[in-house]
C-alpha cells in the first residue's frame, strides 16, 4: 500500500535522498554513466519545505518506506511543480500521478490561476505524465552558464541621482525589506497578474542563501535578482546561480538588464565563483538573446509546460529570467 501524505521535517533527508536517486537513475539511463553529484551539490529540499511545507509531499509505502516525492511552490497565483521524483522500482505504479494529484489540491487551496512545470523535452514519458493533468508544452526553456575569469571586483562607482545604482537586500533594515517586498510585488504583478516572489526573496535572506540585487534610480525600483551562491542553496558547487531576475516591464531597458546582471556576476566575482548560471524561458526573446549577445553558453535545455489561464502571457520584450525547475 502506497499513500501519498504531506512531508514532515523528520523526512527532509530521506526525501533528498529519494530525488536525488531518482535524477541519477535518469541521467544514468539517459547518458550511460551514473553522475557522482546528481545536481552539482545544488540542493531542492530544505529550504523549499520551509518554504511552502504544504507544498511537500511523499508517497510512502507501509507507513514506512518513502517511495517518492514532489515539491511545489506557490509564487502567489503561479503553481510550480518540481522536482517529482520517484524510486525506479516503484515507477510505472501511478505513484507519480497520485503526487501530482496532491500537489494540484494544493494549487487549489491557494486559488493558483497558473500551474507549470519544466521537465525533459526528449522524455515521452515526461510529457504524457503532465499532458494527462492537461499541461501543454509550451516553450524552452534555457539553462545558460557563463565562466567568469579571475579578476578583482569593480569597485562601485560614484553615484550620481539620474544613474541606476545597485544595493543588496541584506544591506536594509528589517522595516525596509518589509516595504521592498511590496515595491516587488508591483514589478511581478506587471509580468503576470497575481505573481509574487516573496517567499523567494524572504526565504534567501532569512537563510542567507544567497542575496537578492536591487536596482535602483531616484528611488524606484526598476528591477531585481534573486542569487542563490553555494552552500544549502539551489546553486552548485562553484557557481552563483540566479533563480529569478525580473525588469519592471514599464521600465525595460537594454542597458538596466544588462547592468543587473553585470551585478549578479560581480556578486560571483566577489564570493571566488568560477561561472554564473542563468536559466531563460525562449518566449523572453529579449532576454535570451541578450544572455547569448553576453557569452553566456546554453548548457541545457528543458521545455516548459503549463495548464490554466494566460498560458502563454510572456512579452518577447520583457527582461525576466525565471526558473520554473
Amino acid at each position: 500500500m502506497v499513500k501519498v501524505r504531506r512531508v514532515r521535517k523528520g523526512d527532509l533527508a530521506r526525501v533528498r535522498e529519494v530525488i536525488e536517486s531518482g535524477f541519477a537513475d535518469y541521467f544514468e539511463r539517459q547518458l550511460g554513466s551514473r553522475p557522482r553529484q546528481v545536481f552539482g551539490g545544488a540542493q531542492y529540499v530544505h529550504h523549499r519545505w520551509l518554504m511552502e511545507p504544504w507544498g511537500c509531499f511523499v508517497a510512502e509505502e507501509n507507513d514506512t518506506k518513502i517511495v517518492g516525492a514532489s515539491i511545489a511552490i506557490a509564487w502567489g497565483k503561479v503553481g510550480i511543480f518540481g522536482p517529482v521524483a520517484v524510486l525506479t522500482p516503484y515507477q510505472n505504479q501511478k505513484i507519480a500521478q497520485g503526487l501530482l494529484k496532491a500537489s494540484q489540491g494544493f494549487f487549489d487551496e491557494n486559488k493558483v490561476t497558473l500551474q507549470g512545470v519544466a521537465t525533459f523535452y526528449g522524455s515521452p514519458k515526461h510529457l504524457l505524465l503532465y499532458q494527462k493533468f492537461g499541461f501543454k508544452p509550451k516553450g524552452l526553456l534555457a539553462v545558460t552558464t557563463r565562466s567568469l575569469e579571475r579578476r578583482e571586483p569593480t569597485p562601485p562607482a560614484r553615484p550620481s541621482r539620474s544613474a541606476p545604482e545597485i544595493r543588496r537586500l541584506s544591506s536594509l533594515k528589517e522595516a525596509q525589506k518589509k516595504a521592498m517586498l511590496g515595491r516587488l510585488r508591483r514589478i511581478t504583478n506587471r509580468i503576470y497578474p497575481g505573481l509574487d516572489l516573496s517567499k523567494e526573496v524572504e526565504i534567501v535572506d532569512s537563510l542567507a542563501l544567497g542575496d537578492v540585487l536591487l536596482l535602483e534610480r531616484e528611488r524606484q525600483v526598476l528591477g531585481f535578482a534573486i542569487c542563490h551562491t553555494p552552500g544549502a542553496s539551489e546553486a552548485p558547487h562553484g557557481a552563483l546561480y540566479v533563480k529569478v531576475l525580473a525588469m519592471d516591464p514599464t521600465r525595460r531597458r537594454p542597458e538596466y538588464f544588462a547592468q543587473l546582471l553585470g551585478a549578479a556576476e560581480e556578486m560571483a566575482v566577489g564570493a571566488g565563483l568560477q561561472r554564473i548560471i542563468a536559466p531563460v524561458y525562449t518566449r523572453y526573446w529579449r532576454a535570451y538573446q541578450a544572455l547569448l549577445t553576453a557569452g553566456y553558453q546554453i548548457d541545457m535545455l528543458l521545455v516548459r509546460m503549463k495548464r490554466g489561464k494566460k498560458e502563454d502571457y510572456e512579452r518577447e520584450d520583457d527582461f525576466v529570467l525565471d526558473d520554473w525547475r
